[in-house]
């Protein structure tokens, strides 16, 4: 039986936080694990075009994500403008982000954070968009540098590592942080030689140690850069 990897797409998503795992996640399956895994692209309102936020490249997602498929469901971030005034309309991240977090897809999943068969992941602004949604409230994560005191205020606790692992929540911070995401979780659910193998084919080293609430705590805790 095959994994599923559910992959979010939402208005003004960012693209290479979804082709980074997908192409991560498909050289896996179809070169090292006899086609394990079973990868979607999805939206909470089911196959449509999807818009993102990088010049109104266009991806199509082809089912509705689903919250009880045993697996993992990875939720991205938005691209656009920094700065902008939304009273004036500028469609900012934050203000995309935001919009996402008001979706039907947050509820969704909010059911595959009880469901102990899936584990949600996020990449750089995804999981400051599931704090934005009630989520993440004493959760360990991270997010992009920028949106980390944003994170901190919804009540997450923010990390700053490359990638977080909260044991049913894995984030990742940074614009090219999706291969690492994809890759650690490769190695986590199949083990380091299969993550080294796509690592090597890829001519890709991960970057930054991941994150677990585990071992001898720091006496000293390193502060979160200012945005």
């Amino acid at each position: 039986m095959s994994m599923s990897v559910q992959i979010v797409l939402f208005d003004g998503f960012d693209p290479l936080d979804v082709i980074a795992p997908f192409e991560v996640f498909v050289a896996g399956s179809e070169y090292f694990l006899d086609n394990a895994l079973d990868i979607a692209l999805v939206s909470a309102e089911g196959a449509r075009d999807v818009v993102s936020g990088s010049q109104s490249l266009t991806l199509r997602a082809t089912a509705t994500l689903d919250p009880h498929r045993p697996g993992i469901i990875i939720v991205p971030g938005a691209s656009g403008p920094v700065d902008g005034d939304p009273d004036q309309g500028a469609e900012t991240i934050p203000v995309l982000l935001a919009r996402f977090a008001a979706t039907g897809a947050i509820p969704l999943i909010a059911q595959a954070l009880y469901n102990p068969d899936v584990l949600v992941a996020a990449v750089c602004g995804g999981s400051l968009a599931l704090a934005m949604g009630g989520l993440l409230e004493g959760r360990n994560v991270v997010t992009h540098t920028l949106g980390m005191p944003l994170l901190e205020a919804t009540g997450a606790t923010a990390v700053n590592a490359r990638v977080v692992d909260d044991g049913d929540l894995v984030t990742a911070g940074g614009v090219t942080s999706g291969l690492d995401l994809a890759l650690y979780l490769l190695e986590r659910q199949f083990g380091p030689r299969i993550a080294h193998s796509v690592e090597a084919l890829f001519e890709y080293e991960r970057r930054g140690t991941v994150w677990r609430a585990e071992g001898t705590a720091p006496a000293m805790v390193p502060a979160i850069p200012a945005a």
